[in-house]
């Protein structure tokens, strides 16, 4: 396995230190990262889930005028939220 990006690690490690049941969007990751959410995208599409470590979870959420809109929260599943950085690096 190649070295991982910084972006990439820094992704990861936000997600691993979130609880399981965190609701996060790729901006909110953006925003607490400073990394446009494009990069945070990126990272979870290539990185992450096609690697099968997590997934994206789509739910409809009720803003303060009343509306509804749907959003995808960004999860890690089991692997992922095991997977170790350090040693990705090391191989």
């Amino acid at each position: 396995m190649a070295v991982m990006k910084d972006s990439t690690k820094r992704v990861f490690k936000y997600l691993q230190g979130l609880g399981a049941n965190d609701n996060v969007t790729a901006n909110d990751v953006a925003s607490a990262l400073n990394l446009d959410s494009r990069t945070v995208n990126g990272v979870f599409t290539a990185a992450i889930q096609r690697k099968n470590f997590g997934y994206r979870e789509e739910k409809e959420i009720e803003l303060a005028d009343g509306t509804h809109t749907k959003v995808k929260f960004l999860r890690l599943n089991a692997d992922g939220r095991a997977f170790d950085l350090n040693a990705a690096d090391a191989e």
